[in-house]
């Protein structure tokens, strides 16, 4: 079979190495490009002193801006929702992600877990009041679903929802909440006598607070919080109706993940680009770093597992805008993607040497966020059960 030319074949490209580019619409990287050059102009100037300050200061303003780009929900349809492919809001958590762990959180807390909830299990009434503003950024949304004691384990959560005449009433408590301390809504899951149910609660509730979390050394320019419940009273229409069992919010958890397995890719990404530069221009025993085999061979190294990555997180979104992404198939991209580049920021940190601690560069920054985003949305171990699980057709979980 002839060959084509050299003429013909483009550029090597470090940035884009495999060519990934060439599998994307014209539509799915002015997504792309929109998102970087946000982040670019609003986050990266200030995030390193964000992050040192341990806040993310105006964060109801950046909230209404990312409503304007239309980044929050971008993946689901109608109530002011976007209605963007599976691969365009995946392009957007990587770009996020790039900018800081903390702001693709919000983003995917905001659209993955709170409007989603409430777009696939809220009655009509319940995403006419609540979904267009959230898509909009007007109204933040928070995810109580981890408990003090259960993480892991939904199934054992000891918050409790309980009739009283024709309202509900919550008990409990639920930590590591993103957003929780400047959300307008949650949604809450609770135990009831008919299983696990989901809860539209407003933030101005009595007995609703969310006292935010301090002393964190991981995403420290995100808002993270417990929420308190401590006799809430709800209407019996404060119920998601489609929701019934641990199934609702698992399939919540899920949207979230899939967001991961793009977002941690851009976390690798920055990392890599950081050494990469630094890499052809300090200088060590008269020439460039880059320039010996060693460093290469962890460039090398580092850009294959960024573009496997990466071609896996495409792969999958494909999947999910068919309709045929299997859980089993999110839980390999989160396990592996994660995985991969918190590998991929520690040998960054090797190649800079000592400037690798500093947040004059985003390496160890990016490092310490991604500690997070390898336990939260299922643990390592979680996810290799679950693959253990398909694998074998035998449940390891008791």
């Amino acid at each position: 079979m002839p060959q084509p030319s050299a003429a013909k074949r483009p550029p090597f490209d470090p940035g884009d190495p495999l060519g990934i580019d060439d599998l994307l619409a014209p539509e799915d990287l002015a997504v792309r490009d929109t998102v970087r050059a946000w982040a670019s102009d609003r986050v990266l100037p200030v995030i390193a002193d964000w992050y040192e300050r341990g806040e993310l200061p105006g964060v109801r303003e950046l909230a209404r801006e990312l409503g304007g780009l239309g980044a929050l929900g971008m993946h689901l349809e109608g109530y002011g929702c976007a209605g963007a492919s599976a691969v365009q809001y995946g392009l957007a958590c990587l770009e996020f992600e790039a900018a800081d762990s903390g702001i693709r959180s919000l983003v995917s807390v905001q659209g993955s877990l709170a409007m989603y909830a409430i777009h696939r299990f809220g009655s009509e009434e319940q995403k006419q009041r609540w979904l267009p503003p959230m898509a909009a950024g007007e109204t933040i949304g928070c995810f109580g679903l981890t408990e003090p004691d259960h993480g892991s384990d939904p199934a054992g959560m000891r918050t409790r929802a309980r009739r009283d005449g024709g309202d509900w009433v919550l008990d409990g408590r639920k930590m590591w909440i993103t957003n929780g301390s400047v959300a307008g809504v949650a949604v809450v899951w609770a135990a009831t006598d008919d299983g696990v149910r989901g809860f539209v609660v407003p933030a101005d509730a009595p007995g609703f607070s969310a006292p935010e979390i301090k002393h964190k050394w991981s995403l420290r320019a995100s808002v993270t919080s417990e929420l308190v419940l401590d006799g809430v009273r709800l209407p019996d229409d404060a119920m998601l109706p489609g929701a019934r069992g641990l199934g609702g919010p698992l399939s919540c958890l899920n949207q979230a993940r899939y967001g991961i397995v793009w977002g941690a890719m851009g976390a690798a990404r920055a990392c890599f680009e950081s050494a990469l530069g630094y890499s052809r221009e300090r200088e060590q025993f008269g020439r460039p770093i880059g320039g010996f085999q060693l460093t290469q061979a962890k460039l090398a190294d580092m850009a294959l597992e960024l573009h496997k990555g990466i071609l896996l997180a495409h792969h999958l979104g494909r999947r999910m805008d068919a309709g045929t992404l299997r859980p089993e198939q999110v839980s390999f991209g989160k396990l592996n993607n994660v995985r991969e580049a918190i590998e991929i920021c520690r040998t960054a940190r090797t190649i800079l040497g000592a400037n690798g601690i500093s947040l004059e560069y985003p390496v160890m920054r990016h490092a310490t966020n991604l500690e997070s985003v390898l336990t939260y949305e299922g643990t390592v171990e979680m996810h290799q059960l679950v693959l253990g699980k398909a694998l074998t057709g035998l449940d390891a979980f008791r």
